[in-house]
């Protein structure tokens, strides 16, 4: 089960960031923002969004179970689909909003989101 996940890990890991309520336990906005200076991201409110949706998405679903890369690239176009769908997302993340967006959420992306035989850009 993925840490997110697990409500054990949760209450050990507390207190929790009110911002990011989803968050893996060892995740911090430093680590997101460490990680995003390194691949040339400036942060704004929308990078952040799409974290906190990324996590909450994990939070909701058992990784054990498998995550389905499909299943997740829908939820965040669809949270994103007023401002322009996939292609706001990947303006906000040139390297393909899930193999990126996960690095800057402390998430393990779904098999093949990172695969570039595939067609990910990261």
């Amino acid at each position: 089960m993925h840490t997110s996940t697990d409500i054990n890990q949760w209450d050990r890991a507390m207190p929790r960031n009110p911002l990011f309520p989803a968050a893996p336990p060892d995740w911090t906005q430093a680590t997101a923002e460490a990680v995003a200076e390194a691949e040339g991201i400036g942060l704004t409110k929308e990078h952040w969004e799409a974290v906190r949706a990324l996590q909450g998405y994990f939070a909701r679903h058992d990784a054990d179970t498998g995550i389905s890369m499909r299943e997740v690239h829908d939820a965040l176009e669809e949270h994103f689909h007023a401002r322009g769908g996939l292609k706001r997302l990947y303006q906000l993340f040139p390297g393909g909003p899930l193999a990126q967006g996960c690095r800057l959420a402390g998430l393990k992306p779904p098999p093949m989101a990172s695969d570039t035989s595939f067609g990910s850009v990261a």
